[in-house]
């Protein structure tokens, strides 16, 4: 089985991106399955229906998201009809924290988890929540998607996980990390996959209002950065174990 794994889409750049280029991508690496962390879809918070179903007709069979997973309450009313994936170590919550898909005679299960380092203290420990999660439902094929600030957190849950999940792709940070690999045991891994969205913003929001929060220490709303866009994807074959990083810039019309 292969699968594409599209990097957090952040706002209208994000979504223009999958737009233009989700169709190549499916040409050259011929994927079996797409999978996207959408959290910052809807103006960099959250998702919305209509977002949702706009990455749908693209395309993409599920999505993942992570700490801004209720940036937009609309979400709480069609989350459980929703191919949507939230963070499973929120302790009550609507949505499933893990969902499987079937292709071709064979189940793939995709794992969302919210990392608590820098985070959020009091979610379910990742750790373990994963492994009664593993015990209790069974798969062809396992993707965990760990959406963490620190890197140490989502090296150390791939080689927890090394040999019984089929991949761990880190998202959060926004920043493509070089470290993609076929762990000791199997297990494909990526420490962040980086963001589909803006550029030359700051992790997507316009520059000069981050800028300004580091120089005078207060802070004006966010809003999503225009100009050159970028999207970050990792294709991966479970079957021969591989994965490459895949990167795209485009400056805007």
């Amino acid at each position: 089985m292969k699968v594409l794994f599209i990097g957090d889409i952040y706002g209208k750049p994000g979504i223009e991106m999958v737009s233009e280029y989700l169709t190549d991508l499916k040409k050259e690496y011929r994927p079996n399955l797409i999978v996207a962390n959408a959290e910052n879809a809807s103006y960099g918070r959250g998702i919305s229906l209509k977002i949702y179903k706009e990455l749908m007709s693209m395309g993409i069979h599920m999505i993942t998201m992570g700490n801004w997973v209720w940036g937009n309450k609309e979400l709480f009313d069609f989350i459980d009809e929703s191919n949507i994936v939230r963070p499973f170590n929120y302790r009550e919550a609507p949505g499933k924290g893990y969902l499987k898909i079937n292709y071709n005679g064979a189940t793939l299960m995709v794992i969302n988890a919210l990392g608590r380092t820098f985070m959020n203290a009091n979610m379910e420990d990742p750790f373990t929540g994963i492994d009664k999660i593993l015990e209790k439902e069974k798969a062809d094929y396992v993707l965990v998607d760990m959406h963490a600030e620190a890197t140490s957190e989502k090296v150390a849950i791939g080689l927890y996980l090394d040999g019984r999940v089929d991949a761990v792709v880190g998202t959060h940070t926004h920043v493509p990390t070089a470290d993609s690999r076929k762990l000791p045991n199997g297990t494909l891994y990526i420490t962040d996959v980086g963001m589909t969205g803006p550029l030359n913003g700051v992790i997507g929001v316009t520059k000069e209002i981050v800028i300004n929060r580091f120089l005078n220490g207060f802070s004006t709303p966010n809003e999503v950065a225009p100009g050159a866009r970028q999207l970050n994807a990792v294709i991966m074959d479970f079957a021969n174990k591989t994965i490459k990083h895949i990167h795209i810039e485009s400056e805007t019309v």
